[in-house]
């Protein structure tokens, strides 16, 4: 029997939790493996920051032409981030997607907040049936906020009125895992499947 106080929800992250996104997975074939060029290339131009700003509802377009622009001789490549986007993600995250729809199945409503733009969002969910369960997502770059803001997680409980203390949250990022203790959810970081399970049951969710 879930002990008092068990979440009844699970909010789910999607990049690093369902799907296994990184830029490496392109951008080793387009630097043809040379690791030491492809790892400067994505620490001083396409870099993490760059594309939250994406994350965070900056047009691609506008974001691709501006980098071009101050990099012109790595235009190419700067473009490839947008146009060949789906091959940074190598597939499902093993066995994520089951417990999800394990939790479907019993009857545990699964909502989502993720830092996505949202046209990438659209593509992956064309991909992956899974991005298609939540019964509620908030994205990023729809609402213009981005994890570990804790406007964003207040964002899901307001818009779906549900109760910080009903709710697990998932995400491979521990600052993000925080954020979501700190306004009052429940928080696990993921791991892998397998040790999610044994939080899931920890709580009395599966």
């Amino acid at each position: 029997m879930p002990r008092f106080a068990d979440p009844s929800i699970v909010v789910f992250d999607i990049g690093g939790v369902l799907i296994d996104w990184n830029p490496r997975y392109l951008y080793r074939k387009l630097f043809s493996e040379d690791t030491t060029a492809m790892e400067h290339f994505l620490e001083t131009v396409c870099t993490m920051d760059w594309n939250l700003q994406q994350d965070a509802g900056r047009p691609w377009k506008e974001a691709v032409e501006d980098l071009a622009a101050r990099h012109p001789e790595m235009a190419e490549l700067i473009a490839a981030y947008d146009l060949k986007w789906d091959e940074m993600v190598a597939g499902p995250i093993p066995g994520t997607a089951d417990l999800l729809w394990e939790l479907k199945r019993a009857g545990i409503p699964v909502y989502c907040i993720t830092n996505f733009s949202v046209d990438k969002l659209a593509r992956a969910r064309r991909r992956f049936e899974e991005l298609n369960a939540f019964d509620g997502i908030v994205v990023s770059g729809e609402v213009g906020l981005l994890k570990p803001d804790a406007a964003i997680y207040r964002r899901l409980l307001d818009q779906h009125d549900l109760r910080a203390e009903d709710t697990l949250f998932i995400d491979d990022v521990e600052r993000n895992v925080e954020a979501a203790r700190a306004v009052g959810m429940h928080a696990v970081r993921f791991v892998d499947a397998d040790t999610l399970r044994g939080d899931l049951a920890s709580y009395g969710l599966l």
